[in-house]
């Protein structure tokens, strides 16, 4: 009579002589994404579960606005990208049912105003990232050369794997019709906006979490652009 052995690293005979696999080896089984809002993840859901990937991605900062007077020029500099952070959690470390922050792009400003900070993300009170900071209004209207301060990028966050955010690029005018607007800051699942030297609004970013990029202003009055929303990614081993 044929006899089949199996690895017992992997396998068990459960005591209605069924082949099974232990659990924690069935790797890989499922991805869950969590986009901007509160959000509760219930460890109850997934029975067969041995351990979580959690990756953090916090949100970009939107730009400044800009409204330069007749015949003179404003450019803005870019906003920071959102800090990431990520852990590898036993089954056993998590809660019942744990908590999930999703942070929003900041907002750009109008006028002359500056932009918002991209909002922070978070699972449970373990892994937590940093949103970016805001594109500022400094530079005033003229026509004579001037420079802006980039945007620092956030400081690292709490996991087990944490980075801060890319800095948002400073801005220049060369004269009252030429100059170059800030790029935004980069995050680990985004791109920053690009930077412009024509009049119009701040680049868009693209991903998540990349701060948008400054807006520029040839006598007209151009609006910051949004930055990039986080994103919380769960991914899940049985």
């Amino acid at each position: 009579m044929a006899s089949v052995c199996a690895c017992g690293d992997y396998f068990n005979v459960s005591t209605d002589g069924e082949l099974c696999l232990n659990p924690g080896t069935m790797g890989l089984r499922d991805i869950v994404y969590f986009t901007v809002g509160a959000h509760q993840f219930r460890k109850a859901d997934y029975p067969w579960l041995a351990r979580v990937r959690v990756r953090v991605q916090a949100a970009g900062g939107g730009s400044g606005g800009a409204d330069a007077d007749t015949g003179e020029l404003i450019s803005r500099p870019g906003a920071a990208g959102g800090g990431y952070s990520e852990s590898l959690l036993e089954v056993d470390e998590l809660g019942a049912v744990e908590s999930v922050v999703v942070g929003a792009g900041g907002i750009g400003g109008v006028g002359n105003d500056p932009g918002t900070a991209g909002g922070d993300s978070s699972f449970g009170g373990v892994v937590m990232a940093n949103g970016g900071g805001p594109g500022t209004a400094n530079m005033t209207s003229g026509t004579t050369m001037a420079v802006t301060n980039g945007i620092s990028g956030p400081v690292a966050g709490t996991g087990q794997f944490v980075q801060g955010g890319g800095a948002g690029e400073g801005s220049i005018r060369l004269s009252g019709a030429s100059g170059l607007s800030g790029a935004g800051g980069d995050s680990m699942l985004g791109f920053g906006g690009w930077g412009r030297s024509t009049t119009g609004v701040g680049g868009t970013s693209r991903g998540y979490g990349g701060g948008a990029s400054g807006a520029f202003s040839l006598g007209d009055a151009n609006v910051g652009t949004v930055g990039g929303n986080g994103m919380v990614i769960v991914e899940l081993f049985g």
